[in-house]
């Protein structure tokens, strides 16, 4: 049954700027009230909060804070549940990376990579740990979305530790998931390439090599990722789904990785490579599956019956 967004109160963590100012108008056209959070830009944070409060006839406030901060992050929960009086969604779409040669190990401090996983992976726990009560007690529960990226389902990104953190990241969320429902729907968001004040930092070279990689030929519009926030929203049969926005070729070898995988735990139920010829044909390039197919029929090959060897003690 659809989740009717009208009347809900949002908190929006990073939504003064970039994809979360898109994803904040969104939820005022849906009638949704509005906690939009900033760091630095309160000027920009309190400009869109008026504007879309006019435009759709909403509440809208603005609460400064630092995600990367467990403190801020405690008191941005409260802060929406005083001023809207309550909170039944939480877009947690803040994050932090240094952009840096991918490869390069010395790239980045310790207390960058501290930097790093406390703004792309404990601000979702600290956030979802403070609204799971209010969540719980809502008669419908809560909705809880974070921003995460390709960079967290493929070695690639920005710099590794933003990769690494939002893969930690989203398997935060798949124990949440496992762990805090039923009230409560945890799903992430995995956007490609967005052109957004962080995206225009890659050079040139570096997007045009991106766009060459799509399938589609160019990046990730922002209003196409804005609107899976407010589906996933009101989708109340989807949860622990991480959906990606664009598409790249880097994540199709993840993909033949993973099907060859559900493919083999298959064989191994059914006992035998052989009854799946077709599927075989089709992931017989990849090196995974030859190895594990190899090691299966190596198995499976009859041994000879040993020869009566006669007695050394014989004459």
């Amino acid at each position: 049954m659809p989740y009717n967004l009208r009347g809900r109160n949002v908190l929006i963590v990073g939504g003064s700027r970039g994809l979360g100012a898109v994803v904040a108008e969104k939820f005022a056209v849906e009638g949704c009230n509005l906690a939009i959070n900033y760091l630095f830009s309160q000027e920009q944070a309190d400009n869109l909060a008026s504007e879309l409060a006019k435009k759709y006839s909403i509440k809208a406030v603005t609460i400064q804070g630092d995600a990367g901060l467990a403190q801020d992050c405690v008191r941005l929960v409260q802060s929406t549940i005083e001023k809207l009086n309550g909170l039944d969604i939480i877009i947690s779409n803040a994050g932090w990376t240094k952009f840096t040669s991918f490869g390069d190990l010395d790239a980045l401090t310790d207390e960058e990579w501290d930097k790093c996983w406390a703004t792309n992976v404990k601000s979702n726990l600290v956030l979802f740990k403070e609204a799971a009560p209010t969540f719980n007690a809502n008669s419908e529960g809560g909705v809880f979305i974070a921003t995460s990226s390709i960079a967290g389902i493929t070695a690639a990104g920005s710099s590794m530790a933003y990769s690494v953190t939002k893969s930690a990241g989203l398997h935060l969320l798949q124990c949440l998931k496992a762990s805090q429902g039923p009230k409560v729907r945890i799903n992430a968001i995995l956007p490609g390439l967005l052109l957004t004040e962080w995206g225009v930092r890659y050079s040139s070279e570096q997007i045009a090599a991106w766009k060459d990689k799509s399938t589609l030929k160019h990046e990730v519009f922002l209003d196409d990722c804005a609107d899976m926030y407010v589906s996933l929203s009101k989708n109340t049969s989807m949860t622990g789904q991480q959906i990606v926005i664009g598409d790249h070729r880097d994540l199709q070898h993840d993909l033949v990785l993973v099907m060859s995988y559900v493919l083999g735990l298959f064989q191994v139920y059914s006992g035998c490579f052989y009854a799946k010829d077709t599927l075989s044909d089709l992931f017989s390039t990849d090196p995974w599956f030859k190895r594990e197919q190899s090691r299966y029929r190596a198995t499976k090959t009859p041994k000879a019956t040993p020869q009566a060897r006669p007695n050394n003690d014989s004459k």
